[in-house]
C-alpha cells in the first residue's frame, strides 16, 4: 500500500472527528459528482450553496407528474398548489423549530427581499435604529427608511483584528431605548465578511430593554442550527439556495406574530388584500403572511425548498458543522503560517484566527515580499485561471471592509463631497478617493460538500504567490 499522505495525516492529528463526516464524502461521490469532473475547486459558499442531484430530480418529477394552477383561486390546480406552498411554509417553521402559534413564514424573493417588508413597514417615527458596522448593505438599507421617518440610527463598530463588538458599547446604546417610538435592533448572527459570529444572547438582552430585534441568518444557516425555540428574533432574513443551491429566488422573512403585527405596508397589490375598491378608495388587508406576499408568489418553486430542507435533515447539522470547523481550522492555520523570503507573511486575516465563535469564511489580503498588498482582483483573475471559485471586493458589507482596510471617515467624507460625486460615484472614482489603499479582500468560503483536497488545492495556489 502506498503511503498515507502526510499533510493528510497531520490534518487528522490536529482535527480527529474529520472521519465522523465521510457522509458527505459519500454524498458528494454520488450528488455533487460535477464538482471533481469539471475540476472545480469551489470555494464560494457564503455567496451561494450547492444542490444536490437528488433536489433536481425530485422537483422534477413532482411538476411532471401532477399539474399545478395558480394559488389565488380555488379550483383543482389551484388547490393542489396552495396546498403544496402551506406544507412548505409549515415545513419552514418545523425546520427552525419555531412554535406556529408564534411564528410566521413569509415568502420572499431573497433575504435582501424580507428585509426590504422590514424596513418599508417598521414604525420608525421617534424611534431608533442600531446595527452593527458589519452588515449587510441590505440591512444597512433599512436606515434610509428609518431617516425619512426620523428616527436615530446609530452604528456599533467592530475593532480589529478580530472584528467583534465591543460589547460595553452595545451594551450602553441597547439601555438607551427611545421612550416615545419603537426601536430596532439589528445585527447578523455571523458576518458574510469576517465571519465572527455574534452572541445569539444579545437577542434577549435587547427584548429585555424595549427593543425589537431583526436577525440577519443568511450566512450562519448554511452550516450552523438555529433554534427559534431557544432564541426568539422577532424577525429573521433567509436565502434558501445560500443553504442548499435550489431553488434560487426563494427566500423568507420568519416573523413573530407580535412582531408583524406592528408593520405598517405603504401600499397593497395583488394577493395582500381582502377587498379593494377604486370608487370607495378603501382597502383591506389580509391576514397573516398573505398580507406581505405581493402578487403571486413562485408556487412551481416553493416545494423544491421542503426538498432542500430535508436534504439538509438527512445530513444533519451536527455533521456539517464539524466538516466546516475542521477544514476552515486547517485553512487558517496553514494559510496564516505562509511568509516570504523576506519574513513578511503571505496574508492578513480580516477577523479570527482561531474557530473559537466563527463561521467558514476567511476573509484575507495577499502581501507581497515587500509588504505591499497585491491588488485583489489580480488574485481573483489567478484563482480563475485556476478553476478556483472564490468571492472579492467588499462582499456588500461596506462597514466591515472600511475597518478592516483602514479607510477613514475623513477620507469618506472627502470622496462622497468632492464635485461631481454628489450623486453617482464609480468604482474607480472610490479607488481614486482613498489614495491607492486596497478597495476589497479576497473571501474563501468553505462549506457543506467541501473537502480536504479542495482546501489543500487553495493552499497550493496561496503557496504560488510566495517570493
Amino acid at each position: 500500500m502506498p503511503n498515507p499522505d502526510p499533510d493528510f495525516v497531520a490534518f487528522l492529528k490536529a482535527y480527529p472527528a474529520y472521519p465522523t463526516t465521510h457522509i458527505i464524502d459519500d454524498l458528494r461521490a454520488v450528488e455533487y459528482a460535477r464538482l471533481d469532473a469539471g475540476g472545480h475547486i469551489y470555494l464560494d459558499y457564503t455567496g451561494g450553496g450547492l444542490y444536490a442531484d437528488s433536489q433536481l430530480r425530485r422537483h422534477n418529477r413532482l411538476l411532471a407528474e401532477h399539474v399545478f394552477g395558480n394559488p389565488h383561486s380555488s379550483n383543482p390546480t389551484s388547490q393542489a398548489a396552495t396546498q403544496l406552498v402551506e406544507h412548505a411554509r409549515e415545513y419552514v417553521l418545523k425546520f427552525f423549530n419555531a412554535d406556529p402559534d408564534e411564528y410566521l413564514a413569509v415568502f420572499t424573493q431573497n433575504a435582501s427581499g424580507a428585509l426590504k417588508l422590514v424596513g418599508e413597514s417598521y414604525p420608525f417615527p421617534n424611534g431608533r435604529y442600531l446595527l452593527t458596522f458589519d452588515n449587510h448593505n441590505s440591512v444597512n438599507g433599512i436606515r434610509e427608511f428609518a431617516h425619512a421617518r426620523g428616527a436615530q440610527v446609530t452604528y456599533i463598530p467592530v475593532a480589529l483584528p478580530d472584528m467583534r463588538v465591543d460589547a460595553s458599547q452595545l451594551d450602553r446604546e441597547l439601555s438607551q431605548p427611545s421612550a416615545s417610538g419603537h426601536n430596532l435592533f439589528a445585527y447578523p448572527a455571523q458576518s458574510n465578511f469576517s465571519s465572527v459570529k455574534h452572541p445569539l444572547e444579545w437577542i434577549e438582552q435587547a427584548h429585555n430593554r424595549g427593543w425589537d430585534v431583526l436577525l440577519d441568518a443568511a450566512a450562519f444557516v448554511p452550516t450552523s442550527k438555529l433554534d427559534l425555540s431557544v432564541v426568539k428574533p422577532d424577525f429573521v432574513p433567509i436565502s434558501f439556495y445560500k443553504m442548499f443551491g435550489y431553488p434560487t429566488g426563494i427566500g423568507a422573512l420568519i416573523a413573530r406574530k407580535e412582531a408583524l403585527a406592528k408593520l405598517h405596508r405603504p401600499w397593497f397589490a395583488g394577493g395582500t388584500i381582502t377587498v379593494a375598491s377604486v370608487q370607495g378608495d378603501k382597502y383591506y388587508m389580509a391576514d397573516g403572511a398573505s398580507a406581505f406576499e405581493d402578487g403571486t408568489i413562485d408556487y412551481l418553486n416553493i416545494p423544491a425548498v421542503e426538498i432542500g430542507l430535508k436534504h439538509i435533515e438527512s445530513i444533519g447539522y451536527d455533521v456539517i458543522h464539524e466538516r466546516v470547523y475542521a477544514l476552515t481550522g486547517w485553512l487558517l492555520d496553514n494559510l496564516t503560517g505562509m511568509k516570504h523570503s523576506t519574513g513578511v507573511p503571505l496574508v492578513r486575516v480580516y477577523g479570527p484566527t482561531q474557530m473559537v465563535g466563527r463561521g467558514g469564511a476567511v476573509t484575507v489580503n495577499f502581501y507581497d515580499r515587500d509588504n505591499k498588498a497585491i491588488d485583489h482582483r489580480f488574485i481573483e483573475q489567478r484563482a480563475n485561471e485556476a478553476n478556483i471559485s472564490l468571492r472579492t471586493g467588499c462582499f456588500c458589507n461596506p462597514g466591515a471592509g472600511e475597518i478592516a482596510l483602514g479607510i477613514s471617515r475623513v477620507e469618506l467624507d472627502v470622496c462622497f463631497t468632492s464635485p461631481g460625486h454628489e450623486n453617482r460615484l464609480s468604482v474607480d472614482d472610490f479607488r481614486h478617493c482613498i489614495d491607492g489603499k486596497s478597495s476589497g479582500a479576497v473571501r474563501i468560503s468553505v462549506g457543506m460538500v467541501t473537502n480536504f483536497n479542495d482546501v489543500q488545492g487553495f493552499l497550493a495556489f496561496a503557496r504560488g504567490l510566495l517570493e
